[in-house]
């Protein structure tokens, strides 16, 4: 509500108790010097009056503008500069520490401190849950054209650091207009027992943002009683609006050209590479122990049958984790292929191997179950003609089978295509080597990078059903040919 000053005077001698506690905020304000503090939907400056508003609320009016003008924050396409209209100063070189260390430097506790620069003097903000501290030194300031006793100047300020620090979360705690914003040119800021001190050279040439309790403490212990939840911290450049270029990001076709261009396709390449070296083990082996398996006693089919059917059943980290037991340095097969210089553990053959295990049971499943409904006394009569074993697997249960064949073909590239958990537990994570699309997916996902995710599940998407269509097509085909031969 926008009240004239004659108002508010006449509010604050009706109300005693209110204008009381104003003064006791304002007295104590004023022994922390270069220190104000704003409010989430007031800019005003408490360390003085406000000036603006002695014009009928004019002052209340232009925090308002200013808050809505967060739309007119011009942010740079890598996240790192900032602007806004009308701004004097604008901001650079941004960047983000979302954890920090807790220990003790050169035998002294020195709080939880975040790394800023390499030389004092920078802008520097603590977000907490309880308050937001940000520092600006005076010559900064100064040179900036920042003016802490100014609302409007706060508000700027306020509105570059949310505007980037949004960008730049990944996911994290983001800078809001709620809570208590402190801004502060001194290096020590005291907020409800905690101390935040800035450019602190704690390591030679190193500089950082520290919290600490005021006697001392370590305030993120839960049990300390000054105790403060803290999220992140960012620091900045501040400097003057023309000195600083902003280049924002591009729109339309120029943006989706620039974000195809500025995408490492290696993942693309590896997983192609993976699941058709993969697909190859796996329709031989699948077709062979189907085969094989039938020809043994039932009793030794049954064994078999459970132990290339298991890894189906069990999750893929479980596979991946034997797999490493099996094949790790640790073993007589690991030691072999480590000495005869081809080690397989997060090598490129590692995703082809973990591939070929999890995705082996649904083509021997499918195999099998073909060639068990195949009628046994045509492969006897195909016997009398004196067929050998191979030219009736070849010519006779092949054919018969193939649409099942197929089936089982497709729904094994599928899953060496989606293959995640026993790849990253054998092969790691290696960009250009083990890197597969669905590794990829969750890693710049976890980064913050959710259009690069989204980009890559629509590959993998398109592509697999580009490939099931094609096989299923293929076998439709074969269907025909054989129906029209059996005719």
């Amino acid at each position: 509500m926008n009240n004239t000053l004659t108002d508010r005077i006449a509010c604050a001698f009706a109300r005693p108790a209110m204008l009381f506690a104003a003064c006791a905020l304002a007295m104590t304000i004023a022994f922390v010097p270069g220190t104000a503090l704003a409010g989430a939907d007031d800019e005003g400056d408490l360390d003085a009056p406000n000036a603006a508003a002695a014009d009928g609320g004019a002052g209340a009016a232009t925090a308002q503008e200013d808050t809505a003008a967060d739309d007119a924050v011009h942010v740079a396409a890598d996240g790192k500069a900032a602007s806004m209209d009308g701004s004097p100063f604008a901001l650079e070189d941004f960047s983000r520490s979302q954890v920090g260390s807790n220990g003790d430097v050169d035998g002294a506790y020195a709080g939880y401190r975040y790394f800023v620069s390499d030389k004092p003097g920078s802008l520097a903000v603590i977000a907490t849950d309880a308050c937001i501290v940000v520092y600006v030194p005076n010559d900064v300031a100064e040179q900036g054209g920042f003016d802490k006793s100014s609302s409007e100047s706060r508000s700027y300020l306020k509105s570059l650091l949310i505007a980037l620090d949004s960008e730049n979360s990944k996911g994290g705690s983001v800078l809001t207009r709620q809570g208590n914003w402190i801004f502060s040119s001194e290096p020590i800021v005291e907020y409800e027992g905690v101390e935040y001190r800035f450019d602190q050279e704690l390591k030679s040439g190193e500089f950082y943002a520290c919290v600490i309790g005021a006697d001392g403490s370590d305030v993120t212990d839960t049990g300390n009683p000054s105790h403060v939840r803290l999220t992140h911290a960012d620091m900045a450049t501040l400097a003057p609006a023309d000195e600083v270029s902003v280049v924002g990001a591009p729109t339309g076709f120029v943006a989706l050209t620039s974000f195809l261009q500025g995408i490492d396709y290696s993942p693309l390449w590896v997983t192609l590479k993976t699941t058709l070296t993969a697909i190859v083990f796996i329709f031989i082996l699948g077709l062979a122990a189907a085969y094989f398996s039938l020809r043994i006693p039932a009793r030794a089919q049954d064994i078999a049958d459970s132990i290339f059917t298991i890894p189906m059943v069990l999750p893929p980290t479980v596979c991946g984790f034997l797999l490493l037991l099996a094949f790790g340095k640790n073993t007589a097969l690991g030691q072999w292929f480590i000495d005869i210089g081809f080690p397989l553990i997060f090598s490129w053959q590692a995703t082809v191997i973990a591939a070929v295990v999890v995705a082996f049971p649904l083509m021997y499943r499918s195999a099998r179950g073909a060639f068990e409904n195949l009628d046994p006394n045509m492969l006897d009569a195909a016997r009398t003609l004196g067929w050998s074993n191979g030219k009736i697997f070849f010519k006779l249960m092949l054919p018969l089978s193939w649409s099942s064949i197929a089936a089982g073909t497709v729904l094994s590239f599928a899953r060496a295509l989606g293959e995640f958990g026993a790849t990253l537990f054998l092969a790691g994570n290696y960009l250009g080597i083990t890197r597969t699309i669905p590794i990829a997916i969750y890693f710049e996902w976890m980064n913050g990078n959710t259009d690069v995710a989204m980009f890559w599940t629509a590959i993998i998407m398109v592509f697999s059903f580009i490939v099931i269509l094609f096989i299923n097509l293929w076998s439709r085909r074969t269907t025909k040919y054989r129906r029209g031969a059996d005719a």
